[in-house]
């Protein structure tokens, strides 16, 4: 397939995905699913971009670059129109690149996570415990009158037992919603850390209660293999304009980076970054950001890999 949209530079500049390469980069570039504004198709191909301006990517918290054991698998070739059509054609391109690389997808919109758990729990034999920033809850049972879609998958991925409910963690939560789509993942025995809850709260030591109860959980049921979906839209629109559905009062770039510096030793399997839309950035803003977490991301788990060696 030959879709315009669809990148052709790398994250970080790495070069094409071997079977050398440990971690991998891939786009999805989706965005049949979104309830506002489109345009997250675009995503990979910005985030890449604003990723070059790491220079050589050493990571100043953890002092290491992904670079030398990173590689690009390009964007997945997907259907573009049927969202049933896409996450069948998606699995068994992503279950090829979780068997052979640890794995950051950048995305599109937020309904390439629901395939990507089913992969990753076909791989692992197991449900997953995932962390996810959102300012939406996505535990609608509903997308508007249809079935599925990008407001979906959390319901959706507890209900088909994907994920191990009490290691549900969602942080920056603040949209409009009933009580029963706000608390649902409470209510199965997980963990919220609303907007609300997590204002003031930025520096690693302010933070330190969140991430004491997130290891605590994880603890608590062995260290299942953890999940990272990072929709973008968790941070206020003050950080992060170009997505296709803002709101404000959220968190903030630092906040973020400040959890994934230091949960970074979890055992993280994968992450995904979703929602960028570059039509409605402001000086590549949120680009910069989404390419800075996924940055973060992969050199955390250099630095978790080198530690594990030593």
């Amino acid at each position: 397939m030959n879709f315009a949209f669809l990148s052709n530079n790398a994250f970080l500049k790495a070069p094409p995905v071997s079977d050398a390469t440990p971690f991998a980069v891939a786009g999805v570039a989706w965005d049949g699913s979104v309830t506002n504004r489109p345009g997250a198709r675009f995503g990979p191909r910005a985030v890449r971009e604003a990723s070059h301006m790491l220079c050589d990517a050493t990571h100043p918290h953890f002092d290491t670059s992904p670079l030398g054991q990173l590689g690009d698998a390009g964007d997945l070739a997907l259907p573009n129109t049927s969202l049933v059509a896409m996450r069948e054609a998606m699995m068994p391109l992503a279950e090829a690149l979780i068997r052979r690389h640890h794995m950051a997808w950048i995305g599109g919109d937020h309904s390439i996570t629901l395939p990507l758990l089913r992969a990753y729990k076909a791989w692992f034999g197991r449900p997953l415990a995932v962390i996810h920033f959102d300012a939406h809850c996505d535990t609608w049972q509903d997308h508007f009158g249809e079935p599925s879609g990008h407001g979906t998958w959390v319901y959706e991925a507890i209900q088909e037992g994907l994920v191990q409910r009490e290691c549900m963690v969602q942080l920056g939560i603040r949209s409009a919603g009933t009580r029963d789509a706000r608390e649902y993942v409470q209510d199965q025995g997980g963990l919220i850390f609303t907007a609300r809850a997590l204002r003031g709260l930025e520096s690693p030591g302010q933070l330190a209660p969140v991430l004491r109860a997130i290891r605590a959980r994880m603890a608590a049921h062995g260290h299942p293999p953890l999940y990272l979906s990072l929709d973008i839209d968790c941070l206020d629109p003050a950080f992060a304009p170009g997505t296709g559905t803002p709101e404000p009062a959220g968190m903030s770039s630092a906040q973020v980076a400040s959890v994934l510096e230091e949960l970074a030793d979890l055992n993280f399997v994968g992450m995904d970054c979703v929602e960028v839309a570059p039509a409605y950035d402001h000086a590549e803003l949120t680009s910069n950001a989404a390419a800075n977490f996924v940055w973060t991301y992969l050199s955390g788990r250099v630095a978790a890999t080198r530690s594990r060696a030593a």
